[in-house]
């Protein structure tokens, strides 16, 4: 049986049989209809998620606004990272946007798969880091970027988007209203 997780994985470290057994034995699989909520704020962050299939968003309330943190597509990884590694309250909710298919893994089997397997902590650190680069990268753009750059910049990161998720995500997430981004994509044409 092909493993997503596992080729994700195997592109990081070489896996032994040991390790592919344990990592497949610890992953539970399920479908999840849209509109339904992971997580949320307020909760521990107990899973990693892995999108196999579908679609997800984080988001956030400030002044009875919902704000759009990050989407998730097939192939990332779901989480809210300070809840999950520092075992405090949430400050997001996440939610799948499509009929999804996960794969999930419970924040006490990843530590034990860290405990057992000390080289599958390079694989914690390199996802970690890929992940903080992400989040470093959309600050950056937030701060420097005029609107119409951020769009272009997401529009460049995530092509298919633009059809599975409705506008006002998408403005939220660029930080601008859904009319500056009805202009922005209307002088595109």
């Amino acid at each position: 049986m092909n493993n997503p997780v596992l080729d994700m994985i195997s592109k990081i470290i070489p896996l032994s049989n040991a390790l592919k057994r344990d990592v497949t034995s610890k992953l539970t699989f399920a479908k999840i209809d849209r509109k339904q909520i992971l997580l949320k704020e307020g909760e521990v962050c107990n899973y990693l998620y892995f999108v196999q299939k579908g679609l997800l968003r984080s988001f956030y309330d400030k002044e009875d606004q919902d704000i759009t943190n990050w989407f998730l597509l097939e192939n990332d990884l779901a989480i809210s990272l300070l809840s999950f590694y520092r075992r405090q309250p949430s400050f997001e909710t996440i939610e799948t946007l499509e009929d999804s298919e996960l794969l999930y893994i419970h924040y006490d089997d990843l530590m034990e798969l860290y405990r057992k397997f000390p080289i599958f902590n390079v694989v914690g650190r390199v996802l970690t880091e890929e992940y903080y680069c992400r989040s470093e990268e959309k600050t950056i753009a937030l701060r420097k970027q005029s609107a119409t750059e951020k769009y272009a910049d997401f529009m460049n990161q995530y092509p298919e988007i633009i059809n599975r998720v409705p506008k006002k995500y998408i403005a939220s997430y660029l930080g601008v209203t859904t009319e500056t981004l009805s202009r922005i994509k209307a002088s595109k044409l």
